[in-house]
């Protein structure tokens, strides 16, 4: 009988007295989709890190093709074969899309750089994949769906045993996670061995063959896809059947309005843009990739530029003129992405929670009361159920969904009246989903207001009052509480429904 491509055993790990993976085998075969599936913190990351090379377990074996191997450096790992698509892209934005894909090892003979046959493998790999831009192209042109589209590349290069793909579809649009697919599938043909991070349990159900379920650093499930439905996997995953007992969108008075936004123009980006949100209501901003979202959130807190428009904020019981560089004094913004602006990824849980209420922590100029921050950091971390060993952890140590909970902690700390929402439970799990859309909904419930901005059509109807929808730039449509999901999708792509 042939040995599976990978077998790990019996993988121990600890971090400061947590206890991340306890006991975990798992084994993947050439040939075959492994889906790696559990909520945030249940120790996926920190598994594949010790694939990788990157975390040195505490004891356990790890086997390629039935040899063991010592792997105790990310030079180790590679060496070995395996490979990564990470969902944090890494890499050096002002080089081309060659150059990142041959920044480890250049073609070329006496420290002399064959640029044509870098550029003609290049061109080879992204053809592979189907896309369309040139290999000199500068890697900060290009959108985040086209940039993972070269992290794949980069992993292609190296003719891997194993290839791990971590959340790789978050930035892809759907044409190019079909183009994806067809690639892990390719990858099956030749023998590959594909391990498949994800949260989108329909892709699982899509590509995979088998899937691993790890919670709180175990493995308490495995079994072919075939045999498995998505009720039982999510079961699994959190630890409970009642999964589904998410906060209904409770009824709440909506009141006068709090923010007025008047033709905010960006050329090239946003178009006479107008809407107000009123006091206590969720107002969800929906649109397709590239219809301008998450611009739209930035410009109206002045961290872009705008061309022209206006603001109205209400300021003590009435609506004042405000600067998009001054909104930030009302608005609270939680950003797309957490890792490059929402975060201070060096420093402790505790500074990163406190970070917006300094003022409030200064007892004497310049000396802040370090114990008022950490209770106040602890209260959050409970109410949030941030998973951490001490308030003193890195950020950056965090798992994605814990990072999340910690950026929504600042700012229910601040208590701004208005909040800006940005995609904020992007890749994080079912639970962690559950827990962030009742913050929203309690939120609002409060009186607070809140700009809610996701990909996920299905979140925004279920917790907004009203909503507003972008077509490249420009505001289509405004429809109220109830409106079909068809209509939303017809606006945000242009069309017009048939009466």
């Amino acid at each position: 009988m042939t040995a599976p491509r990978l077998q790990m055993v019996d993988i121990n790990k600890h971090f400061s007295g947590v206890q991340a993976l306890k006991d975990v085998s798992i084994e993947a075969h050439a040939g075959e989709a492994l889906a790696l599936i559990g909520a945030n913190g249940a120790g996926k990351s920190t598994l594949m890190n010790v694939l990788g090379g990157v975390i040195v377990p505490d004891s356990g074996e790890i086997y390629l093709d039935g040899q063991p191997v010592a792997i105790r450096a990310p030079l180790d790992s590679m060496h070995a074969g395996i490979a990564f698509v990470h969902q944090e892209m890494a890499m050096l934005p002002t080089m081309t899309v060659a150059e990142n894909l041959f920044i480890t090892t250049f073609p070329g003979q006496r420290g002399l750089i064959d640029r044509r046959t870098m550029h003609r493998e290049a061109a080879k790999v992204l053809e592979r994949l189907g896309c369309q831009f040139d290999p000199s192209t500068p890697v900060y042109l290009l959108g985040a769906g086209d940039q993972q589209m070269v992290e794949i590349a980069r992993a292609l290069l190296t003719s891997p045993r194993i290839i791990i793909f971590d959340e790789p579809t978050s930035s892809l649009t759907s044409r190019e996670k079909d183009r994806l697919f067809e690639v892990m599938q390719s990858l099956k043909q030749d023998d590959v061995a594909t391990i498949f991070i994800t949260h989108f349990l329909d892709e699982t159900f899509r590509i995979c063959d088998r899937a691993v379920i790890l919670r709180n650093g175990m493995v308490v499930g495995e079994d072919a896809i075939t045999n498995l439905t998505y009720d039982h996997v999510v079961e699994l995953m959190i630890g409970s059947a009642d999964w589904q007992a998410e906060a209904a969108h409770a009824a709440h008075a909506v009141g006068d309005p709090v923010l007025i936004v008047e033709n905010l123009s960006r050329e090239g980006v946003l178009t006479d843009v107008s809407f107000q949100l009123n006091r206590g209501e969720v107002l969800g901003l929906w649109g397709l990739l590239g219809a301008g979202r998450t611009e739209l959130a930035r410009a109206i807190v002045g961290l872009d530029p705008i061309d022209h428009g206006a603001l109205q904020i209400e300021i003590d019981g009435e609506l004042r003129s405000v600067r998009p560089s001054q909104a930030q004094k009302w608005i609270g913004l939680i950003t797309e992405n957490r890792r490059s602006d929402g975060l201070l990824l060096p420093m402790p849980v505790a500074q990163n929670i406190s970070l917006a209420s300094l003022p409030k922590l200064v007892r004497f100029w310049p000396f802040l009361n370090a114990s008022q921050e950490r209770e106040m950091a602890q209260q959050h971390v409970d109410r949030m159920q941030v998973v951490v060993a001490d308030l003193e952890q890195p950020v950056e140590t965090l798992s994605g969904g814990n990072q999340q909970k910690v950026i929504v902690s600042r700012w229910l700390e601040l208590q701004p009246p208005i909040y800006i929402m940005d995609e904020p439970t992007r890749g994080l799990d079912v639970s962690a989903k559950a827990e962030i859309r009742s913050i929203i909904l309690e939120l609002a419930a409060q009186g607070a207001s809140i700009l809610l901005v996701s990909s996920d059509i299905d979140e925004i109807m279920t917790l907004s009052d009203r909503f507003i929808v972008l077509d490249r730039g420009a505001l289509v449509k405004t429809l109220p509480r109830g409106a079909a999901k068809a209509e939303l999708m017809a606006a945000a792509a242009g069309a017009t429904l048939n009466e």
